[in-house]
Order: structure tokens, then sequence, then C-alpha cells
């Protein structure tokens, strides 16, 4: 969310926050001591844990919050006219100074109906909180936790990039995936909006369009480049034309075939960007066109003193392209005497899902680099996380939601979370579990021991609250 923005969230909440806090108001409660705790009834995507993340945002938002004239102007104006004026008075005077929240921190691993966060205050303020803290946890905790499920099924070698924006649910969606992806455990975004707000690495390279837009090697304006050690420019295009020629001989592969306008691209781009040339390979053929090229490319630049950063694919069967491609590499560094030439980065995107990534890394692969974007995002093996906000204690008094669906009951009270070779959750004041004390879990009548259920994907063995 811009920074901006923040000043005008109070606003950012349903109807009913305000006709229940003037409810609260005309009885006199508003200023009753209570407490709410926000908190998730089950583990995401069938897994064992989430990542929580917004507190950040929460905090800022708390800061900020109080109804300026507008607001007031324009709730007047929505609420019923029988509502008293002296009401719309005492909200110009409310605002989170008398708020406290308690939290585990940004990033932490949580689990089910354990709070993420403990807010207290003024009964009539923290009502008022409910709906935005819940939009600011809500998305930013389950794409964190989308966001580490991937790190875990990619393992910590390889670099993860998050080029979702394109495919967010709006701007502010797709800043939010950004920086909570970050936070799950990604690299690097390609969203500059973000890198510049939150102090996240950007990366990106180019598109097919910038490929598919050279037809000719007519089309390559300026043609020269100095060498990293030189000062006199060479003209750049004849030294990529000679080394094709090479590598087509060495690949077995008809020069006559190679796309010359991806040629082209390709030089205009290492031309302007020699530190940081990578080739997008299928545009067009990778092994009968895309791969000579690069490689052409590559070694042109090696002449004239750089390294090239990597070759990225967008299409096909990844595992199998990468492995045939650092084969090709390790050729080219052998036939050609360049050593560091083997071990170029290979980069792959192409709408990558948990299960394609799960197969990737189970087939092996020569991957270095993977770009995720609408997977990771839109989050579609679960659209939400389904935190709630319940009150849990009014004037000292614990609170019970009593409700034929059991899943919808609510722990009365304040809690402590403990976290130990299992965890567990008591109210203050009672003794922390030993180490080697089973837990167990006592739900209104009837009390068991904390079962340990079969993991799902991103499960985490041990983990019972």
């Amino acid at each position: 969310m811009e920074p901006g923005r923040r000043d005008s969230l109070a606003l950012l909440t349903d109807l009913y926050q305000f006709t229940m806090a003037y409810g609260y108001w005309r009885a006199g409660r508003q200023r009753e001591p209570a407490e709410f705790e926000l908190f998730f009834r089950r583990c995401p995507f069938r897994g064992g844990f989430a990542l929580s993340a917004g507190l950040g945002e929460c905090l800022a938002f708390l800061r900020a919050f109080r109804l300026r004239e507008p607001e007031i102007e324009y709730l007047q104006s929505v609420l019923p006219s029988t509502m008293e004026k002296a009401f719309f008075d005492y909200l110009r005077t409310v605002d989170a100074s008398e708020v406290t929240v308690s939290s585990v921190p940004e990033g932490s691993i949580v689990f089910a109906t354990v709070p993420l966060l403990q807010v207290k205050g003024p009964l009539l303020v923290v009502q008022l909180l409910e709906t935005t803290l819940l939009c600011l946890v809500n998305y930013a905790s389950l794409v964190a936790t989308n966001a580490t499920r991937f790190r875990m099924l990619a393992g910590p070698d390889k670099k993860l990039l998050e080029l979702g924006l394109r495919r967010a649910q709006g701007p502010d969606g797709g800043l939010s995936a950004s920086k909570y992806s970050y936070i799950g455990g990604f690299d690097w975004t390609s969203n500059v909006l973000a890198g510049k707000l939150y102090g996240i690495p950007v990366r990106g390279t180019v598109a097919h369009s910038y490929i598919m837009s050279f037809t000719s090697l007519a089309e390559v304006q300026p043609r020269t480049l100095k060498p990293l050690d030189g000062d006199e420019p060479v003209d750049f295009l004849p030294l990529a034309e000679s080394w094709l020629r090479r590598v087509c001989q060495t690949l077995r592969v008809p020069h006559d075939r190679v796309n010359h306008g991806e040629l082209a691209a390709f030089v205009s781009y290492a031309i302007a960007f020699p530190h940081n040339f990578q080739g997008l390979v299928d545009t067009y053929s990778i092994m009968g066109s895309g791969i000579p090229n690069f490689c052409a490319v590559a070694l042109a630049l090696n002449q004239l003193g750089y390294r090239t950063v990597g070759i990225r694919v967008d299409s096909g069967d990844l595992g199998k392209q990468a492995r045939e491609i650092r084969q090709v590499l390790r050729t080219c560094s052998a036939d050609f005497q360049v050593p560091w030439f083997a071990t170029i980065p290979i980069a792959v995107s192409n709408d990558i899902s948990e299960r394609s990534l799960e197969e990737l890394m189970q087939e092996g692969n020569e991957i270095d680099m993977i770009g995720i974007g609408t997977n990771l995002v839109t989050c579609p093996l679960q659209p939400s996380l389904g935190c709630v906000y319940k009150l849990v204690k009014v004037n000292g008094c614990p609170k019970l939601k009593l409700t034929e669906d059991e899943e919808k009951m609510t722990i009365p009270g304040s809690k402590v979370v403990y976290r130990l070779s299992d965890a567990t959750a008591g109210l203050p004041g009672s003794s922390q579990p030993a180490g080697n004390q089973e837990p167990r879990a006592r739900l209104f009548e009837h009390a068991q021991p904390c079962a340990q259920e079969t993991p799902g994907p991103g499960a985490l063995p041990g983990c019972c609250d």
C-alpha cells in the first residue's frame, strides 16, 4: 500500500462497524476495556503452517487512525438520519492512541487458532479497527505463506524472482504481492515501484516483443562497443557473426536457419548492456536459433572482456531444455577454452505452479533461477487465508462465542503462546508447559492430546496447537 494512502483508511471498513460503534456509544460503553484476537482457523493450502505478515502496515494504520471532517461528513450522509449529532462529535475525538497490539514478529511461522494480533483498547475503537486489520493481514500472510511454500519446494540454492505484477489484483495487490513474497523468501521482484517503496532488490531482462521487433542485422545501431580494458571501440556486429559461424559448426546447426532478427536483438542488447546481457532464447527455435545466437554474442562479449549474466527460457519443458542448454554451454566452454561459460546461470519462467515446480525439483535440473508470477500472487490453491477478528474479553470478563458450528466457537480470554517442541496456548498466569510435557488441547467440554495430523505439502512435522 502506498504510504500516502494510509491517512484515508479509517473508512476502509464495513458499514456495520459504525452502527455497532453507535450502539456502544448510546449505551455508554464506548470506553470499556476490550480485547480482540486476530487468527485463522485452518492452515492454508492444506499445509501445516502459515507465515504471519502485514504487521508493519497494521501499525502504520493505527498511528494514522482518525476520522477527519470529510470522513465525518460522509458518514453523516450514509448513516441513518435519526442518529444523534453528538455521536459524530465523539467520532471527531477518536484515535488509536489508547490501543495496544501484541503480535508475533513479522515473518514468523504461525499455526491455526493462535493469535497473530491481540488488540486491546476502548471497545468502540477496537471494534472499528476490525475490518481494516483483517484486510491488511489476510492477503499479506497468505501470499507470504505461498512464497514460502515455493521457496521450500525450490530449496535454498535456487534464486526466485517474483514477476506477478501484471496478473495481480490491482496496484495495491501487486505491491503487496511483491513485498510479502520477499518476506516469504523470494530474492527479487520485477516490480520497480515495490523496489523503490520497500527496498526490495529488482531484476529484469527482455521480453519476446523486443526480440521480435528486430528483423535484420541492418537494424543494429550503434554497432560499436569498447573492450572492457580498452579505449578503441570495436565493431561488435561482425565479431558476433564470426562467432556465430564457429558456434553453428561446433553445435552442428545450419547457419542459414538461424534467425538474423534474433541475432540483431541480442547484439543490440549486448551493446546497450555489456555487463548485464541475458538472452531470452525461446522466441523462435531454442536449439536451432536462440542458443546459437546467444552463445555467439556471449562469446563475442567474452572476447572483449565481458561476462554474460544468464539465459532465460519462457516456454516448453523447462527441465529438459535446461539440461540440454547446460550441455551446450559445457561443449562451448570446452571447445572454445572459456571455463566460466559452462556455469552461465539458466533462468526459467512459464506459469510455474507448485506442482510444476515440485516436478522440476524431483527430476533434477540445471536451473539456477525461477521466475514465478500468476500462481504466486493470485494464490489459486486458496484465494483467502480466512483470518477472523474475535472478541475475547470485555471489562476483564472473558467472552466465548457458542454456535452450532463447532469450528466457529472461540476460546475465551487473553492467550499466551508458547513455542516448544510442540506448540500450545494458555491463559496468562498459567504454568508454562515443560519441554517434555505432552501438550493437551482443552476445547470446551473435551480434553485430548494434540494429535499429529498427516502433514500436507508445506507441513512442518511436530507442530501442534
